[in-house]
């Protein structure tokens, strides 16, 4: 389906404009960082308790996700296994037999005629957070690092792959406010989501800038804003159909796919918009403000004798 034939849009001409939105975005992030207090951690990171609970009959999950809420547990997470279910909260509560009580007396009041059995109880501690916390940071690193040698190998400059990592920080910083916005918990989910969105942002900054290095060695004697414009133009109905694609199946795991998968569904939402925005919008610009002014130092470098020509 083609929304659109051919496009001949000035991308570079309103650059700054764009550059404004996305500090705007970024300052909007540290603000909302300020106002809560810092990001809201999960058991992930934090540590909490874990209690095994069964029942004689089997009972639906969400069934069980209504009961504990309504004990007064806000943070936790559940899992299911036949008639075996466990319970991950954060250790809120007073004590540890605090927290056994009010699940005993909401599940006893939810399921009177369906006897329940605590199978054990144990208290998680924060050291599992801290290296959890260590292994995200690691896996941040990492995908950056990574990312960077690559697009520098693979368009035989350093900058390009600086850029990009750029972009995909920019990507990751804003969905992340908007994760602390909302006040979602973050945990290992949330981690993979921002991981996800990453991946999806290089993808499709690799493709226009595949494109951009193509059109300089076939339209060279074009100035560098002229061959950035086209390159856009040229994979835009690409990249709005794909962003679209993206963005129906993310909206609709975030109406459709259940509380499991609502934060994940939320993040690829917000991501993939991101991920448009700062390829069209960011990276690029970014190339040609970097390219410009490069040229523009060589040159006066020139005409004050600094530099040679052969």
């Amino acid at each position: 389906m083609q929304f659109f034939k051919s496009t001949n849009i000035d991308f570079i001409k309103n650059r700054y404009k764009f550059f404004t939105i996305s500090g705007l975005l970024l300052l909007m992030t540290v603000c909302v960082l300020i106002y809560r207090g810092g990001p809201n951690y999960g058991i992930d990171f934090t540590g909490g308790v874990l209690m095994r609970i069964s029942f004689q009959d089997k009972v639906e999950l969400q069934d069980v996700r209504t009961a504990v809420e309504e004990s007064g547990i806000n943070s936790f997470e559940l899992q299911s296994s036949d008639n075996l279910i466990m319970i991950r909260a954060k250790k809120n509560l007073e004590s540890q037999e605090e927290f056994e009580k009010s699940v005993q007396n909401s599940m006893q009041l939810k399921f009177p005629d369906n006897p329940m059995k605590i199978e054990g109880i144990e208290y998680v501690g924060p050291t599992v957070g801290e290296y959890l916390s260590k292994q995200a940071v690691y896996a941040f690193l990492f995908a950056f690092l990574g990312m960077i040698v690559y697009v520098a190998f693979r368009f035989k400059s350093s900058l390009w792959g600086i850029v990009s990592v750029i972009g995909i920080a920019h990507d990751v910083i804003i969905a992340f406010g908007f994760v602390v916005l909302v006040g979602k918990e973050i945990n290992i989910t949330i981690i993979a989501a921002l991981l996800t969105v990453a991946g999806y942002s290089i993808n499709d900054t690799i493709v226009l800038f595949d494109r951009i290095k193509e059109n300089l060695r076939l339209v060279a004697k074009q100035d560098f804003a002229t061959v950035i414009n086209k390159s856009i133009n040229g994979v835009l109905l690409r990249t709005v159909v794909t962003a679209i694609t993206v963005f129906i199946v993310a909206c609709s795991l975030f109406f459709f796919g259940g509380e499991v998968i609502h934060t994940f569904a939320y993040i690829m939402v917000i991501g993939t918009v991101l991920g448009v925005f700062s390829t069209i919008f960011i990276c690029t610009p970014l190339v040609y403000e970097w390219e410009t002014r490069r040229n523009r130092r060589l040159k006066t470098a020139i005409k004050q004798g600094v530099v040679r020509t052969r």
